[in-house]
């Protein structure tokens, strides 16, 4: 019996470690699908999720969650914190692993539930907000849901199956996440005019791809683990391979669907697919056989990439793709359950499901589970977003948006050494450049000076933030200039940088990142150009940029050999 007490313990111990590093597999991949602007914000995010959730599991969730078999809710023994006696779990779920084992891996997963909001509400939510609401899921939403299933309630009464949480961790995280996303709203730029979406690509992919190996890792505790017990070594095995399985059938249908839909193999949907799998067989790991594994995952891969575009149509603006990976794909997990399950695939699995003669039974009440754990964590989590919002706000400010989340909740960048990307996104595409523009000084022009120098060709220099290049391409574009010169340039003037703080120390004044267009005129006037710059930056406030005007002595077109205004006509 002690050896059997210590295999088992040592087990849970390395599965729920494994669980753990999933942390840094979210953070990687949440922080590398988003904008550099918003790294420290998310990695700070999924650093104070698990602190916040382990506290809240700790004081109150693990009670609610397995404290008695009320049908509802945990009544007994529901604060663990400080008491001497938790004999009363020693049953609880195994009676091999002594109790801070059991609560451990419990909390693990309890973190993950919460940390799969956090992708869905990137790059606008408030961290305090975040904070706030990952709070209250932890310590009251996902227990009651955990009890349901797997601390002796209505549903585990009924008959609910969901072996590693398909339901209980990521379809319940995936509705928080919906009820987020549709609270906040889309993030700055996403829909142009036509209500399209548009695309805003992720800094940087080595690390998403890195994260989605850690979670793939982590998955092999998540799903083998919660045997919580080694003593059937070939059960142990046997959900390793499901879990492998799937995975790997889903990444190759993923890209490939997004070959089809979108034209090439692209790399996020890949890592989503990958991710799609390894959900869609957390709930049926140690019910289904390994051959099924391999429908379940092809099936997988197509739905998740279907469903990204889907969200996307719908304004459910989700940057890591969230919903569509743990809601959407933890719901299909969990039906497949009653479609796939076949008794004695393993010594836990004891039930057929409608494909090997179970009939309609165990999928009926696998439609259950899903609607009324939708319907509850939905609704709660909808009307506690909703509190926060209308209490102290969930949504950044426009410009915090705009510059980014780490400057504006943190104080600090991710990569200070580095001039940040131009995005292509015009930001103030719908609120037009008539904003302000009654106090726009005059550009005074002589126009007998005007004609006098219209023969001469004119470099006109504009330095401007980045946010608005999209904007004065647009503009240039308008007025007939077809070339322009965009270069990345760092700037110090009256805005004296960005004051910025690492481990609370004052950095020194940084340069601020800058464009610099230079255009060579020669038949528009200069003041037409001048005119038409000013417009789309100008909003009286400091670091609207700067217009230098230069004569230029010649130019020549290097393909053809023209010299002067015959050499900026045309195409290069």
């Amino acid at each position: 019996m002690e050896m059997t007490m210590i295999i088992d313990t040592f087990w849970v111990l390395v599965a729920a470690v494994l669980v753990f590093f999933m942390n840094l597999g979210f953070a990687s991949l949440e922080a590398g699908m988003a904008r550099s602007k918003n790294t420290v914000n998310i990695l700070s995010k999924n650093f104070i999720v698990f602190a916040v959730s382990s506290l809240g599991f700790m004081l109150l969730g693990w009670g609610l969650m397995f404290g008695g078999d009320n049908g509802f809710i945990g009544t007994e023994h529901l604060f663990i914190l400080g008491s001497s006696d938790v004999s009363f779990y020693n049953d609880t779920l195994t009676s091999n692993v002594p109790f801070w084992g059991k609560f451990f891996f419990q909390l693990v997963f309890c973190g993950t539930a919460a940390t799969i909001v956090s992708g869905a509400v990137a790059e606008r939510i408030k961290y305090v907000s975040f904070i706030l609401f990952s709070f209250v899921l932890t310590l009251i939403i996902y227990p009651i849901v955990g009890h349901w299933v797997w601390g002796g309630g209505w549903l585990s009464d009924l008959g609910f199956l969901d072996f590693a949480g398909d339901t209980v961790v990521h379809s319940l995280g995936g509705w928080a996440a919906l009820a987020g996303a549709l609270i906040l709203g889309p993030r700055i730029g996403k829909y142009g005019k036509d209500g399209k979406p548009k695309a805003i690509p992720g800094h940087n992919m080595s690390l998403a791809v890195i994260g989605l190996f850690v979670l793939w890792l982590g998955w092999f505790g998540f799903n083998p683990g919660s045997t919580m017990s080694f003593q059937n070594p070939s059960d142990v095995m046997h959900i390793l391979m499901t879990t492998n399985t799937s995975a790997i059938m889903a990444v190759l249908t993923s890209t490939i669907t997004s070959w089809i839909f979108i034209g090439k193999p692209d790399l996020g949907m890949t890592i989503n697919g990958c991710l799609a799998g390894l959900v869609a067989i957390t709930g049926g790991c140690a019910y289904i056989s390994v051959v099924d594994s391999l429908i379940i995952g092809a099936m997988a891969g197509v739905l998740v990439v279907v469903l990204v575009l889907f969200f996307d149509r719908i304004h459910v603006d989700d940057p890591v793709g969230a919903t569509s990976v743990h809601l959407g794909c933890g719901v299909f997990g969990t039906i497949c359950v009653g479609l796939f399950a076949q008794e004695g695939a393993t010594t836990l699995s004891a039930v057929n499901g409608l494909f090997y003669g179970g009939g309609w039974g165990l999928l009926g009440i696998q439609l259950v589970g899903i609607l009324s754990v939708g319907a509850f964590v939905f609704v709660s989590t909808y009307i506690f977003w909703w509190i926060l919002k209308k209490t102290v706000g969930i949504r950044v400010s426009r410009e915090e948006e705009i510059a980014g989340l780490d400057i504006g909740e943190h104080g600090n960048f991710a990569y200070p050494d580095f001039v940040q990307a131009v995005e292509n996104i015009d930001y103030d595409l719908e609120e037009k450049q008539s904003e302000k523009l009654d106090d726009m000084p005059v550009l005074e022009t002589n126009p007998v000076q005007e004609r006098a120098q219209s023969s001469l060709i004119k470099k006109v220099e504009i330095i401007c933030k980045e946010s608005r290049l999209e904007a004065l391409k647009s503009a240039m574009a308008s007025i007939g200039i077809t070339g322009m010169t965009v270069s990345h340039v760092l700037g110090y003037g009256v805005q004296k940088g960005k004051l910025e703080y690492y481990r609370g120390a004052p950095v020194e004044a940084n340069l601020l990142p800058k464009v610099q267009v230079d255009i060579v005129v020669g038949s528009v006037p200069v003041s037409t150009v001048v005119a038409a710059a000013k417009k789309v930056l100008y909003t009286g406030h400091i670091g609207d940029g700067k217009i230098f005007i230069y004569d230029v002595e010649n130019a020549i077109k290097v393909r053809t050999g023209e010299e002067g205004q015959d050499a900026l006509q045309g195409e290069e």
